[in-house]
C-alpha cells in the first residue's frame, strides 16, 4: 500500500511536470493558482488592449501624417504665392502674368488639400473639417467601470476659407489698393495655414508619444504575466529527469513489495 501511494504521487507530479513542459506555463488554470490565475488572466486582458489601442494610433497617426505634409506642402506655396505678390508691388511689373502664376499656385493648393488622404480620410477638405477625437489609453480593465484617455486634434480644414481666400485673390486691376488687399489677405492666410500646420505636428508627436508608452507598457504587463503563469523550462526539464528515476524505483518497490505475499504463501506448501 505505501509502494503504491508513493508510485501515485509521483505519477501525479510527473504528469503536472509534462503538463508543464508541454504548454510553457505553470499555472494554466484557476486550479493550479486561484490568485495568480486571477492577477495574471486580468493583466493580459489590459495588455491585449494596449495591443489594439496601439494598432489603432498607427492608423490615426497615419492620418494626421498625411495631413501634416500636406498642410507643410501648403504652406511652403502659400509663402511662394507671397513672394510673387510681393514682385508685383514693383512698377512695370506685368501683372496678368503674375496673375497667371498665381493661378498656377493656387491649382497646386487645390491638389495637396486633395491629395492629402490617408485610408479615405482627408483632415485638410471641407468634408473632414472638424476636430478628431482619437482614443489613447483605457484604465479600469477588469473592474466594473473602464475609462478611456483621448488625445484630440483640433480643426485643420485648409479648403475654406485659406484656400478659397488664395483663390479668390486678383492684382490684374494692378492698383495701390488692390495690391496691399491681396498682401493683406495672403499673409493673413498663411499665418493660418502655419497654425494649422504646426498643431498636426503638435498632435502626430503626442500620438507618437502615447505610442511608445502603450508599447512599453505592454511589454512590462506582459513581463509581469510571464513572470507568475510561464513555466521555468529548465527546472521542469530536471525535474521531469528526477521523477522518471523515481517512477522507475517506485516501480521496482511495488515489484518487491507485490512478492511478498508470495515468499509468505510458500512457507505453507
Amino acid at each position: 500500500m505505501n509502494a503504491l501511494s508513493t508510485l501515485r504521487s509521483i505519477n501525479n507530479n510527473l504528469n503536472q511536470t509534462q503538463d508543464r513542459i508541454s504548454t510553457g506555463l505553470k499555472v494554466n488554470s484557476a486550479k493550479d493558482n486561484a490568485s495568480y490565475f486571477s492577477i495574471s488572466t486580468t493583466l493580459s486582458s489590459e495588455s491585449g488592449m494596449n495591443k489594439a489601442i496601439n494598432e489603432g494610433l498607427t492608423l490615426s497617426k497615419n492620418s494626421v501624417s498625411t495631413a501634416r505634409l500636406g498642410a507643410e506642402t501648403f504652406v511652403d506655396l502659400a509663402k511662394e504665392f507671397i513672394d510673387r505678390v510681393a514682385f508685383a508691388q514693383e512698377t512695370g511689373v506685368d501683372h496678368a502674368k503674375v496673375q497667371d502664376e498665381l493661378g498656377s499656385i493656387v491649382a497646386q493648393m487645390k491638389t495637396t488639400i486633395r491629395q492629402s488622404d490617408f485610408n479615405g480620410e482627408n483632415l485638410l477638405s471641407a468634408a473632414g473639417a472638424g476636430a478628431k477625437t482619437i482614443v489613447s489609453g483605457v484604465t479600469g480593465v477588469g473592474g466594473a467601470t473602464v475609462s478611456t484617455s483621448t488625445i484630440t486634434v483640433a480643426a485643420v480644414e485648409m479648403e475654406f476659407p485659406i484656400y478659397a481666400a488664395f483663390n479668390g485673390i486678383d492684382i490684374t486691376p494692378g492698383d495701390a489698393a488692390t495690391l496691399k488687399a491681396a498682401m493683406d489677405t495672403a499673409s493673413s492666410n498663411l499665418a493660418l495655414a502655419i497654425e494649422n500646420a504646426t498643431a498636426l505636428g503638435v498632435a502626430e508627436k503626442a500620438i507618437e508619444t502615447q505610442q511608445n508608452f502603450l508599447s512599453e507598457l505592454t511589454n512590462r504587463l506582459d513581463s509581469g504575466v510571464g513572470s507568475m503563469v510561464d513555466a521555468d523550462m529548465e527546472e521542469e526539464a530536471a525535474r521531469l529527469q528526477a521523477l522518471q528515476v523515481q517512477q522507475q524505483l517506485a516501480t521496482q518497490s511495488l515489484s518487491i513489495a507485490n512478492q511478498a505475499p508470495q515468499n509468505i504463501l510458500s512457507l505453507f506448501r
